[in-house]
């Protein structure tokens, strides 16, 4: 009969086929170890006797429920650690060396982290870095979920274990820019560490700091000249000439009043491509979107003879955003729609949901349509189909870029469909928000000219 071996080096008789079990292997160690306190008992036994034929019966009794109040603590000690221990894990998953704490821990750092063996395979990633790099990524090689030759480099070199770490970035859904730091731990078997520090935030914002100066600095030199220009005249031939002073002045508060649009277009442009990779959170129904920022344009329309109609489909599932982002997403589309559509016509906008599930807002208008060729621009800093209209009508070029970032920070498209002589028409698509998110209540957006 085979045996086990105890700590004092007596033979342990096994018992059944219940150690084959997994979760029996603990309750064997716990009754072993039970056995091999049995002489206390014995002990005990004697001591009692005695006491009965020496001091009574009472005496006894006492010590039969100290001893026993004794025993139940001292087992219940010794027994918690076999029984509650937890089934072994295979010594040569390198995951079991991960206790439960350490595990939660990783899964909760802001940092992406990912674990990797020695065959480069994914053994373990947290939430940060599925949000990174997706979901499914378990058991994969490094190669098949990082796309990029100097992360896999540096991952490999710390294989070898030379730690490293390199810049990188990834161009999609939305451009993030990362530090990636790749080491070794040594344990036994060997894991490599991979941790991404997200540098999104600090890149953006030396680009935007140098594009706002390259485009104040373009777009703000022509208006700026014609204010100068004015000036001067005023100063000049023209400072008794009271007909000329009421015309240039007028000039100058449009100039001025362009130069302040562009300004505020540029700031609110910088702010949105500043947190574009981050996603928003929170419900927002579309439909109080729209309408909130239909109402705000009317007295605008109005003045061209323009009426916005808003017609929505019953039942649109609510989606996920930012509620002031998108009124003005949707003021932009709609400015654009009634400074473009036709005098007495109309501009109308349509709240939908697929058969994917996903919803929709089309914006459209009954204005002169744009060419094939100029659509893919369109949504360029400062691009503009008519730059004379453009201006006349107060644009400033910026509109439709601002659009577009806030559609990619809210993960959806923005899809553009136009024929001449028979008006445009812009689709912002954008995901459903589950049912769990908060609903998050609308707020009344001030009235802003964006374009």
């Amino acid at each position: 009969m085979p045996t086990d071996n105890r700590a004092d080096g007596k033979p342990l008789a096994a018992l059944p086929d219940r150690r084959n079990r997994g979760y029996d292997g603990p309750m064997v160690e716990s009754l072993a170890r039970l056995r091999g306190h049995a002489w206390p008992l014995v002990i005990g036994m004697i001591a009692g006797g005695a006491a009965v034929v020496f001091a009574g019966p009472g005496l006894f009794w006492g010590l039969v429920a100290l001893g026993l109040a004794a025993v139940l603590i001292v087992q219940f000690i010794t027994f918690q650690e076999p029984i509650l221990r937890s089934v072994e894990q295979d010594p040569d998953e390198p995951l079991a060396l991960l206790p439960p704490l350490t595990r939660l821990l990783l899964e909760r750092l802001p940092m992406p982290v990912m674990l990797l063996d020695d065959d480069e395979r994914v053994l373990f990633v947290n939430h940060s870095m599925r949000e990174v790099l997706g979901p499914g990524l378990d058991r994969k090689r490094a190669s098949s979920v990082l796309r990029n030759p100097e992360v896999l480099a540096a991952i490999a070199g710390a294989g070898r274990g030379e730690s490293s770490d390199v810049p990188f970035t990834l161009p999609v859904p939305v451009e993030r820019h990362f530090q990636a730091y790749a080491a070794r731990i040594s344990v036994a078997p060997p894991v490599t560490v991979l941790l991404l520090h997200d540098l999104t935030t600090v890149r953006r914002s030396e680009q935007m700091r140098a594009d706002f100066v390259a485009n104040a600095s373009h777009e703000l030199r022509t208006p700026l000249a014609a204010v100068t220009g004015f000036i001067e005249t005023l100063r000049g031939h023209a400072k008794d000439d009271p007909d000329a002073r009421e015309q240039f002045l007028e000039i100058m508060a449009t100039e001025t009043a362009r130069m302040r649009r562009l300004i505020n277009d540029l700031l609110s442009l910088t702010r949105i491509e500043m947190n574009e990779h981050v996603k928003p959170e929170g419900r927002v129904g579309l439909e109080s979107v729209v309408r909130q920022a239909a109402a705000a344009l009317k007295p605008l329309a109005a003045q061209d003879g323009i009426t916005v109609a808003v017609a929505a489909e019953a039942s649109v599932s609510d989606v996920m955003g930012d509620q002031d982002e998108l009124v003005q997403l949707f003021q932009n589309l709609i400015h654009n729609a009634i400074k473009y559509g036709r005098e007495n016509g109309e501009v109308s906008v349509t709240i939908g949901q697929g058969a994917d599930g996903q919803v929709f807002a089309a914006v459209r208008d009954d204005g002169e349509g744009i060419a094939p060729g100029a659509i893919p621009r369109l949504t360029e800093r400062f691009y503009r189909v008519d730059v004379k209209r453009s201006r006349e009508r107060g644009g400033t070029g910026l509109g439709l870029a601002i659009v577009k970032h806030i559609v990619n920070r809210h993960q959806g498209r923005l899809s553009i469909e136009s024929k001449l002589g028979e008006g445009s028409t812009f689709t912002v698509i954008l995901p459903a928000a589950p049912a769990e998110i908060p609903v998050k209540a609308p707020a009344p957006e001030p009235v802003t000219e964006m374009l």
